[in-house]
């Protein structure tokens, strides 16, 4: 059976603040290994991943990896939220160079920030106080400039200090076999987490994956094309992330990181399907 872990995102605004404890209540009683709470495009959403880290934390006793980004924050001030982090028992830390913001095409490191990702996770290290995950790319990142940069990057990152790696969504097995294989003959010995999008949204996830450059199989599309049209959505979206869980399962992945969207219905009932069920009673926010 495999370690599960989820990844939220901070709310908002007050519907959106339901939907993240609702979410965080669902899936608490499978037992994730850990949790991850997001930083939003261009570190707008710091003060509320703070906010949230802590609450999970404290009222949940879950396992929480708060994602620390390189964006629009000097050194001091992202050693600053570290430190802060650690003080209120934070573990680990999703170390990421960050999504510029709203309005600018690429990402511009702060005049005394850090330049990458690489430079985050080797201070980070410095600290020794935390686990620290890093992102990886299956599929080409955008900004990726020659074959095998992607696996270069994480390279550098494990280099740096990074315990393990979550990678990017994808949606056929054999484009995570792949990547860990040219990992492995790179000397990456570091665990490297596949991270599942269970297909909430088909239109949406279309936009995410031309964003982060997840490569979309024709025959996906086809599939989601006809399941619209049939009002079977939620059974394909369900059917075709199990399978490729249990793909990964057979090949040797031990650990499944799920984007929940803070909509967690899928993901419980892949869960389920994979023979993970609940085991801890709910425990409400205070």
């Amino acid at each position: 059976m495999p370690r599960l872990s989820f990844e939220f995102f901070p709310p908002n605004g007050l519907d959106a603040s339901f939907r993240l404890w609702d979410a965080v209540n669902e899936l608490a009683p499978l037992e994730p290994h850990f949790v991850s709470v997001t930083y939003g495009a261009g570190g707008t959403t710091r003060d509320l991943t703070h906010e949230a880290v802590g609450t999970i934390n404290s009222h949940y006793g879950l396992n929480v990896a708060a994602h620390l980004t390189c964006v629009d924050a000097t050194r001091a001030e992202t050693l600053e939220i570290a430190q802060g982090y650690a003080e209120a028992g934070v573990t680990e830390i999703v170390a990421l160079r960050g999504d510029p913001p709203k309005g600018v095409s690429h990402f511009e490191p702060h005049p005394d920030g850090f330049a990458d990702s690489a430079e985050l996770v080797a201070a980070l290290a410095d600290m020794n106080k935390f686990h620290i995950r890093v992102g990886a790319y299956p599929d080409p990142h955008p900004e990726a400039q020659l074959p095998g940069a992607d696996v270069d990057w994480l390279k550098r990152k494990i280099d740096a200090g990074a315990g393990s790696a979550i990678t990017q969504f994808f949606f056929e097995a054999e484009t995570f076999f792949r990547f860990r294989d040219a990992c492995a003959a790179a000397g990456i010995d570091a665990p490297i987490i596949p991270g599942i999008l269970p297909i909430e949204n088909w239109t949406r996830m279309q936009r995410f994956a031309q964003r982060c450059g997840a490569h979309v199989p024709g025959w996906l599309a086809d599939a989601f094309e006809t399941a619209i049209r049939d009002d079977r959505h939620d059974l394909l979206a369900i059917a075709t992330c199990t399978e490729l869980c249990s793909d990964l399962i057979e090949g040797g992945v031990e650990d499944l990181h799920f984007y929940t969207l803070n909509k967690p219905s899928l993901t419980r009932e892949v869960a389920h399907a994979l023979g993970v069920t609940p085991k801890l009673a709910l425990r409400d926010v205070a």
